[in-house]
């Protein structure tokens, strides 16, 4: 049975970094790309950033470039997401998502998501 599993959320103020973690369980994990979408209350679920299998290839939205840092180690079957200068809105519950090929925006190409992280920045 595969999980993905996020840690990392909470509240920090503007300005403030953090580094979401997701381990996953129940696959090869190094040959699936990774996703992280968020979903801020009352929007739709919005993809952030992704990175291929072996991690040789990323995947930004434009909106979070320069601040937002993906990466991964697959002896530890995690990936993990650093956000720095946080901004109020930024706050969304973050997911993990993997999906088998290439890297993709669209969530309705990943196969596995995890149940979400929390992330509330304070202005």
């Amino acid at each position: 049975q595969v999980q993905l599993v996020e840690s990392g959320g909470g509240l920090v103020q503007a300005g403030g970094s953090l580094r979401l973690s997701c381990v996953a369980s129940g696959l090869t994990f190094s040959s699936y790309s990774m996703g992280w979408f968020r979903q801020a209350p009352g929007k739709e679920r919005e993809f952030v950033v992704a990175i291929s299998a072996m991690g040789g290839y990323t995947y930004y939205v434009d909106s979070v470039k320069g601040r937002f840092t993906i990466s991964r180690d697959d002896a530890k079957n995690t990936v993990y997401l650093q956000i720095d200068s946080l901004e109020p809105e930024d706050t969304a519950v973050y997911r993990c998502a993997a999906k088998s090929g290439a890297v993709s925006g669209r969530s309705d190409d990943y196969t596995y998501w995890g149940q979400g992280t929390q992330v509330t920045v304070s202005s």
